[in-house]
């Protein structure tokens, strides 16, 4: 085993880092049997200096992140800060001054994930972000390098913790999303600001990242259609337990059918009872993946927290200091076919659409030829008129497959008639 240590400088220490920094010492006799040679923090860069951080030396503790990255000694660096900048000059300057980088920032690289793979292989050092997607779940490499011979048609998956909690105590309890929102707030899984969860951005940039591995395509973040699940009500809940369905908030990567173009969203969907996603409960993780010659492929577990997500960046740390020890680098950037993303109008799926109408005859024939003059064909049909007695009934429409545009066309006019008072809820129905 080479004696001379690999050093490694940690952006950030917060709930992530400082789990890393906890694991590199506490279990470096094994990383360093697993890589080859020894690993040494070299340096911590942080925002808070005077803040105890036990088991972590003060001397390696600095604000100067930009001197850290820049002195030339350093083999890797472990980026766990987040948010676009300072972290992207940062990267680029630890590749210029070579070091490999470690990230877990899943903003960057949806962002400017085609710009930091261009600097990395520039400069012939590795960017690797497993933690970047779905915390401790062995997901990027698998997609890289386990499935780089077959071809993925489809990626689907519940990417983000928060959002799951949710839904899965709307789903099990009855409760509203408010008061859901504050049970996970008060466990810690929801942020004091949750909107970054909640309205779908954190799966958006997380769908962007699969999206662009899974198709060798470029998908940035303003590609990807986001739909965020504030507006999901306990009224949607006994819609899908009608239909024998649950309902998640899902990121979905997909090829075309004739190949020629993908598309990556984000959005509420209705799932079957019976599809392994629907069963994924709690602030867990799990993604779907269908390819032509594996079939169908789910992985699961732990989507965030400091030890799981931690996992995910020690792994690649060891990976990434195997390739510095043979003076190789792994796989870089893969956007060779450069399939254009199709806008979310070009989209075909199921709906569920309800509608209050007014509760007397001839309403159901105006609205199905609503829908046959828009091209979208009805599967079900279900009314109820209103408990209190009143002049409304709730209309439930199932749809065939069609596509988002469509589908928009016909409520577009569905609101524009008398007897439709309002249309309560549209959810896309996923995963049959």
């Amino acid at each position: 085993m080479r004696t001379r240590p690999l050093k490694v400088a940690l952006l950030g220490c917060g709930v992530v880092g400082s789990e890393v920094a906890r694991i590199m010492t506490t279990h470096a006799d094994d990383l360093a049997a697993r890589i080859g040679a020894p690993i040494e923090l070299a340096g911590v860069a942080v925002r808070r200096p005077a803040k105890v951080r036990e088991g972590i030396d003060p001397d390696l503790v600095t604000t100067d992140a930009t001197a850290l990255v820049k002195r030339g000694d350093i083999d890797v660096v472990v980026e766990v800060i987040g948010g676009i900048e300072p972290a992207r000059t940062l990267i680029t300057t630890a590749f210029e001054h070579g070091a490999s980088v470690v990230s877990a920032n899943k903003a960057l690289l949806a962002q400017d994930g085609a710009a930091l793979h261009a600097a990395a292989q520039e400069h012939k050092r590795d960017l690797y972000y497993e933690a970047a997607v779905a915390g401790a779940i062995p997901l990027i490499r698998p997609l890289r390098e386990s499935l780089a011979g077959d071809k993925i048609n489809r990626v689907m998956g519940i990417v983000n913790g928060t959002t799951n909690f949710i839904l899965d105590k709307m789903d099990s309890t009855g409760a509203g999303y408010q008061e859901a929102l504050d049970e996970a707030t008060a466990l810690g899984y929801a942020e004091a600001d949750p909107t970054a969860d909640v309205e779908g951005f954190d799966a958006a940039a997380k769908a962007a990242i699969l999206a662009g591995i899974s198709f060798h395509t470029r998908v940035r973040l303003d590609d990807v259609y986001r739909e965020g699940m504030t507006e999901v009500t306990a009224s949607d809940f006994a819609s899908a337990k009608a239909m024998g369905c649950t309902i998640k908030l899902l990121a979905i990567c997909e090829r075309a059918a004739d190949g020629g173009s993908v598309t990556a969203r984000v959005h509420p969907a209705m799932i079957p009872l019976s599809h392994p996603l629907a069963s994924v409960r709690g602030a867990y993780n799990a993604v779907f993946v269908e390819s032509d010659a594996a079939g169908q492929l789910m992985f699961y577990g732990p989507g965030a927290g400091g030890a799981p997500t931690a996992s995910a960046v020690l792994g690649d740390l060891v990976a990434v200091c195997r390739n510095k020890l043979s003076g190789s680098t792994g796989p870089g950037d893969s956007a060779y076919a450069q399939l254009p993303v199709s806008p979310m109008g070009e989209v075909v799926t199921r709906y569920h659409i309800s509608l209050d109408v007014a509760d007397k005859p001839g309403v159901l024939a105006q609205v199905a030829t609503v829908f046959a003059e828009h091209g979208v064909s009805i599967d079900t049909v279900r009314q109820q008129g209103r408990q209190d007695g009143g002049g409304d009934a709730s209309l439930v429409v199932v749809t065939h497959r069609a596509s988002d545009a469509s589908l928009n066309g016909t409520v577009e006019a569905l609101r524009s008639l008398d007897t439709v008072r309002g249309v309560a809820s549209i959810m896309r129905v996923e995963g049959e």
